[in-house]
């Protein structure tokens, strides 16, 4: 080709103009995890905005509990979010003991905080399963989904049921440890800290996964705070602060653990953060049992409370599986809320979309996104 020719080519190239134009990701979208819309505008393959849209999922979880009795939303708060049923039947219930000015028996409070950290490891198990199969690593889905196994069979000892595990009472927990829930927690705490490497080795030896999530979703330590993102992803933006130890609740202030955090921002240092917790919930729940062990089989696990609750206000928070979650109860004085209000965390995660992705290649946005950990019963409820 001649030199004249090579140059007429690159001058209608630089010419060359491309049209913007919205993708609509969701609500049915492979990536989306849930129902909830991402929409991105693309220059090429670049994204230049983003909107999230969610709103699919409302079920006037709020305004449903101001129709029953306080007893009866227990079971209702385990259905917030089936991956951490646990935690926010646990979240209700210390809300209302807050209203009523009760303090639970010592030995619930350690069977609390071992069941909030079982619900935690199987959360964010299959959270990395999840993982495994946006980024086409189905051998990931399935070794964590084999491991998260073990932790239903716990919860199965525990209470009787895998998700909606209904096991926290307003002043308490359903019932105590079973002896076959003792026998098996501390096999299930030990081979799931050897068999974790296994998943990790996995992983890091995998470059498609590994490519796909060092560098991307960069988030400074300044828009974390500012967009009120908590929990892993706020921890791995550099941002040391986690509810159970810096304003503990149960017993979580007599149990030595650390706090994992990363500096990068990106989305190798959100699944770093959440590997560490893995160990770090086995630690607690190692701690805990053995102070159930010495308080004695015989030890209350639940107080009788009154029907009604006294009329006042109650806050309570702690840190559920993907970060912040706060309840605020209005009581008038009868058997049934007056108002009960629901702070979620991914409701205030999926906030950062935009900063998120904008920049990134739309190939990238399922990992970015994965990392945030998306429940959408809990962020529309």
């Amino acid at each position: 080709m001649m030199e004249r020719d090579l140059m007429d080519i690159r001058a209608e190239t630089d010419e060359l103009t491309t049209d913007k134009m919205w993708v609509i990701m969701g609500p049915q979208h492979p990536f989306s995890h849930g129902l909830w819309t991402l929409k991105v505008e693309l220059d090429g393959e670049i994204i230049t905005d983003a909107e999230p849209i969610v709103g699919y999922l409302h079920r006037g979880w709020e305004k449903e509990c101001e129709n029953r009795p306080y007893a009866k939303i227990v079971p209702m708060a385990d259905r917030l979010c089936y991956a951490a049923s646990m935690t926010y039947s646990h979240l209700y219930c210390m809300t209302v003991e807050k209203a009523l000015d009760i303090e639970v028996p010592e030995k619930a409070q350690y069977i609390r905080v071992v069941s909030d950290e079982i619900c935690r490891i199987s959360s964010h198990l299959m959270w990395l399963a999840a993982v495994g199969t946006d980024l086409g690593n189905f051998t990931v889905f399935l070794w964590c989904m084999r491991e998260r196994e073990y932790w239903m069979d716990l919860f199965v000892r525990l209470c009787g049921a895998r998700m909606t595990t209904n096991y926290p009472r307003i002043g308490g927990v359903r019932n105590d440890i079973t002896d076959l829930f003792d026998r098996d927690v501390d096999r299930c705490t030990e081979h799931f800290e050897k068999s974790l490497w296994d998943i990790i080795t996995l992983i890091d030896d995998s470059s498609i996964f590994v490519s796909r999530m060092k560098g991307t979703g960069i988030l400074t330590r300044e828009q974390c705070v500012n967009l009120g993102i908590t929990g892993p992803a706020m921890r791995g933006n550099g941002v040391d602060f986690d509810i159970r130890r810096d304003d503990p609740y149960e017993t979580y202030g007599k149990i030595d653990f650390e706090v994992p955090v990363m500096n990068d921002g990106d989305s190798y240092s959100r699944y770093m953060v959440r590997v560490e917790e893995l160990f770090q919930s086995c630690r607690i729940i190692k701690q805990a049992m053995q102070k159930i062990r010495a308080i004695g089989k015989n030890a209350p696990y639940r107080l009788k409370v009154p029907t009604n609750v006294p009329a006042c206000t109650a806050m309570c928070r702690l840190e559920d599986p993907r970060g912040e979650s706060l309840m605020y109860l209005v009581a008038d004085g009868s058997g049934k809320p007056y108002r009960l209000k629901v702070r979620s965390p991914i409701f205030t995660n999926v906030s950062a979309s935009k900063p998120l992705v904008v920049g990134s290649r739309i190939a990238d946005v399922p990992a970015i996104m994965a990392m945030i950990d998306m429940c959408l019963g809990e962020t529309d409820r």
